[in-house]
């Protein structure tokens, strides 16, 4: 089976990368087109605060080209504010329609918040919510070590459902980093050490963060280690605060490639 390590970051469309990113005058427009030349993998935000629709997803599927892939992130209805959630997945899985036809679907995203605590109505709650992504791609990143245990990774592996693997501070009851791969494929998301805002900052400030050549080689082993087991492993760099992610993103490839 052919192995994949593919890289990329959590967003692509921020005015501010325009000098350390994109070129100097590069309209919105045009940031799609440039980051997929430079990167094979994007994570989708915005499909966290709004639903996804099959026009906009596919026009981004035909703006790429044929191996790029995407990541989509759950919307807020389906991991923060839960109310119907089988109908709220219903349209999401209605809004990707044009990712999954083109064949450049890596994976739905489920970040979940600090306080999913492991507790039977939450593992109630996940296991139909997997239920209804069956046959989809499905990453779940938590937020609380309380989830880091082997029942979870069982749980997941029985459903082919990736266990999200982090970088974040090293602050007490937050993950900690792990090679475990619980399906077919693997995610790592890097969110920054940025220990001061991690609890206070908003979505910039608390991903305020360049990581160091001797951070990233931490995760050299650990991606390798991935890889020997599943036959992608997708990488998404959250520091998107002035370009960092790019930067690191493209300095952990260099990297793998020894």
């Amino acid at each position: 089976m052919k192995q994949q390590i593919l890289i990329g970051t959590s967003g692509y469309s921020y005015k501010e990368w325009v000098g350390p990113v994109y070129p100097p005058g590069t309209a919105p427009k045009d940031f799609l087109e440039l980051y997929s030349g430079m990167f094979p993998l994007a994570e989708l935000n915005f499909s966290y605060y709004r639903q996804p629709d099959q026009r906009t997803m596919g026009r981004m599927a035909h703006m790429t080209g044929d191996d790029f892939t995407f990541v989509v992130k759950g919307h807020k209805s389906l991991t923060h504010e839960i109310k119907n959630f089988r109908e709220d997945a219903a349209v999401f899985k209605h809004g990707i329609g044009p990712l999954t036809e083109a064949g450049k679907l890596g994976a739905v995203l489920l970040q979940f918040p600090y306080s999913f605590h492991y507790v039977p109505r939450s593992r109630k709650y996940l296991d139909a919510l997997c239920a209804e992504f069956e046959h989809i791609p499905l990453a779940v990143e938590f937020r609380n070590s309380e989830w880091q245990n082997d029942s979870v990774y069982n749980g997941l592996k029985k459903r082919n459902v990736a266990l999200v693997s982090v970088d974040e501070p090293d602050l007490p009851k937050l993950l900690k980093p792990t090679e475990i791969t619980t399906a077919d494929f693997a995610y790592v998301r890097f969110h920054g050490r940025n220990q001061q805002n991690w609890w206070t900052g908003d979505n910039v400030s608390r991903y305020d963060y360049l990581y160091s050549d001797d951070e990233l080689m931490e995760w050299v082993p650990r991606i390798q280690t991935m890889a020997a087991t599943a036959h992608r492993v997708m990488v998404a760099f959250n520091n998107h605060s002035k370009g960092q992610a790019a930067q690191n993103a493209k300095r952990l490839k260099e990297m793998l490639e020894g």
